[in-house]
């Protein structure tokens, strides 16, 4: 099994990549409402309040999403992958996203209801 992670640079695209993730058959995502270091920095050096331009601030202090996924093998990895892109675009574009996986040691509680055999 994989982790998926993507951090969305288009908050509001969540919704597409998310119904683009089901359709392309991951059932199961968990999102939070992330930043990063870039937004913190630019927001220590913004000019004073009464000198920015409205939406600037905005802008800058807008946050991404980063949602995670686990999925079977590197094949769901990389449909992610395509059903991400098909909705974003190409993710070495600037202001898109960045997307990662991992193979994971241990994963409990997903996957079949039925206890496997010696277990009860």
């Amino acid at each position: 099994m994989y982790m998926i992670m993507l951090v969305l640079d288009q908050p509001d695209r969540l919704d597409d990549v998310l119904t683009a993730w089901e359709e392309a058959g991951i059932t199961g995502a968990t999102y939070i409402e992330s930043s990063g270091l870039f937004r913190r920095t630019k927001r220590r050096t913004l000019v004073p309040a009464r000198y920015v331009m409205p939406g600037l601030t905005e802008a800058i202090e807008r946050g991404n999403y980063t949602v995670f996924s686990i999925v079977r093998d590197e094949e769901q990895v990389q449909t992610a992958l395509q059903a991400t892109e098909s909705v974003i675009g190409e993710l070495s574009h600037p202001h898109t996203g960045v997307f990662s996986a991992w193979p994971l040691a241990v994963v409990k509680g997903i996957g079949s209801s039925k206890p496997q055999e010696g277990q009860e």
